[in-house]
């Protein structure tokens, strides 16, 4: 990509950004519970972390809660694309709540991991951010083998059993570069450490981080659109400053982007977050414009064409479950 020299203001517009096929599949989970059986439909937690998102689904009949207690026995229930604890499942059907799994396969796949490391008696390093309901719902698959290790900090606390015997696996949603230099630290602590079988870190946060890698040295400022709750896209804040922006901001949408923020500024550097509709980037935009940015640019890093099929209970009718 050539360096422009004119004096026109210009944006950046990173690719891939925005829905990935988990945040997409588990969107289109909700719409269609509603479709298929009407309001309300119950979503334990946020169904991916977007505000925007929610409220929209709010509005056509979904009712977010944080605990399955919350939902009246017998009706329906959406678990969110983070994924959730077995204990969660089990307190479901306790109170013979029908459910529908939106969790991502991705992180799915980590699950399946944890599982299978802990029947083989191994000691499990889980990188990842403490509180986020991926790690908490990954963990719950076997507390008795997990440890969470957070960030390089978290390397010295580590304790294990048997050096010999020590895995990693991580949140679909964290920094690569931070990951990698956590296993590298880890690593130097237990030479054998194991890897996952494939990275757990998802193809769409690999991607996306990649893309605005690609944009942020030539931006003096990048604005990445998404929710403070978003783990993948306050990893893209981090990374824009890292390589080389001298400026990056986390907008819920374009009411968050403040003027003083665009003075002096020459390129702006947009991406948006794995959770955000494309509409609140183009809002961005048409606000960006306002203030002269009238040349837009769409940098591409990597093609993206996964697609996830909605989960199996809608493809089926819960009534006779």
């Amino acid at each position: 990509m050539d360096v422009q020299t004119s004096a026109t203001r210009r944006v950046l517009v990173a690719k891939p950004r925005g829905y990935c096929a988990g945040v997409d599949r588990a969107v289109q989970a909700v719409e269609r519970a509603l479709e298929q059986y009407g309001a309300p439909i119950y979503v334990r937690k946020q169904i991916v972390h977007n505000t925007h998102v929610v409220k929209t689904l709010e509005e056509r009949g979904a009712v977010f809660v944080e605990e399955t207690e919350e939902v009246p026995e017998g009706a329906i229930v959406v678990f969110s694309a983070h994924g959730v604890a077995p204990a969660v499942h089990e307190e479901a059907a306790s109170r013979r709540l029908r459910t529908i799994d939106a969790t991502c396969p991705l992180v799915t796949k980590v699950h399946n991991e944890a599982k299978r490391f802990a029947a083989k008696d191994y000691d499990i390093l889980l990188i990842g951010h403490e509180g986020h309901e991926e790690v908490e719902g990954t963990a719950g698959e076997a507390p008795e083998h997990i440890q969470l290790v957070d960030g390089l900090d978290g390397v010295e606390n580590v304790s294990v059993r048997d050096p010999e015997r020590v895995v990693w696996l991580s949140q679909t949603t964290l920094s690569v570069d931070e990951t990698t230099e956590t296993v590298a630290r880890l690593r130097g602590r237990f030479p054998n450490l194991i890897d996952p079988p494939s990275d757990d870190i998802c193809y769409a946060t690999s991607n996306r981080q990649t893309a605005v890698k690609q944009i942020a040295a030539e931006s003096d400022l990048v604005i990445v659109v998404g929710s403070a709750n978003s783990s993948n896209s306050k990893r893209l804040v981090e990374v824009a400053k890292d390589y080389g922006a001298a400026a990056s901001y986390l907008v819920d949408d374009a009411s968050f982007v403040r003027d003083e923020w665009l003075e002096g500024v020459r390129t702006v550097g947009l991406t948006s977050g794995a959770s955000v509709p494309e509409e609140l980037v183009r809002a961005v935009l048409a606000k960006l414009a306002g203030h002269g940015f009238t040349e837009v640019e769409e940098v591409e890093s990597v093609q993206e064409s996964m697609r996830f099929a909605l989960p199996h209970e809608l493809r089926k009718d819960l009534r006779t479950v």
